[in-house]
């Protein structure tokens, strides 16, 4: 069966609108769709610094021409984005509950409902009680926050932004098709259907 890795992290606003595609991509072309959450800052601070030197001094026009493609996506996706007041935002907890998620079966609305709050809303994402009222919309337990502090749970957030570093990656999103053809950004989503229809 075809293979399609989505590593991401919901603190992403082009990870905001490819996500709300991909299981659609999938689907298309009969792959099975592996979540892969990670930490973007941790990919930034291992090998994509530059990142947070754009961020202190963007280029103007640039910028401006950043804002109108977001939203450009966004319509083309039926989507409403806005740019948090919390930017960037410290994600760990709410990847910590996408593998948490993960495990309970409810990836796709948990990581829909933090995006959505997130990037559609102005919620506080670092909030553990934003995050516990999110989860417990999808139908998590009560344990959600404890979980989120586990061990196993914090070492497999951290090997999977450590796996994405060692495969090639420098962002989110980032996908694979089979093991090793790398796609980076929401605009690529053209192109990882084509790779899988001839996959």
């Amino acid at each position: 069966m075809k293979r399609l890795e989505f590593f991401f992290d919901c603190g992403s606003p082009w990870t905001y609108l490819a996500f709300h595609e991909i299981e659609d991509v999938a689907r298309e072309a009969g792959a099975e769709l592996v979540w892969r959450p990670i930490l973007v800052g941790g990919v930034f601070n291992e090998v994509n610094a530059t990142v947070y030197e754009q961020r202190a001094n963007p280029c103007p026009p640039k910028a401006r021409y950043h804002a109108k493609d977001l939203q450009d996506w966004a319509r083309a996706y039926g989507l409403r984005i806005g740019w948090p007041t919390r930017f960037p935002i410290n994600s760990v907890r709410a990847m910590r509950g996408a593998l948490v998620a993960q495990d309970e079966g409810h990836l796709p609305p948990y990581a829909r409902a933090v995006f959505d709050a997130y990037w559609g809303e102005d919620r506080d994402i670092a909030d553990p009680a934003v995050l516990t009222e999110l989860a417990r919309g999808v139908g998590l337990g009560a344990d959600f926050a404890t979980q989120l502090e586990q061990p196993e749970i914090k070492d497999r957030l951290r090997r999977n932004t450590a796996e994405l570093v060692a495969r090639g990656g420098f962002g989110s999103p980032t996908m694979f098709v089979g093991a090793d053809d790398m796609y980076f950004g929401n605009d690529r989503l053209p192109l990882v259907r084509r790779a899988l229809a001839g996959a």
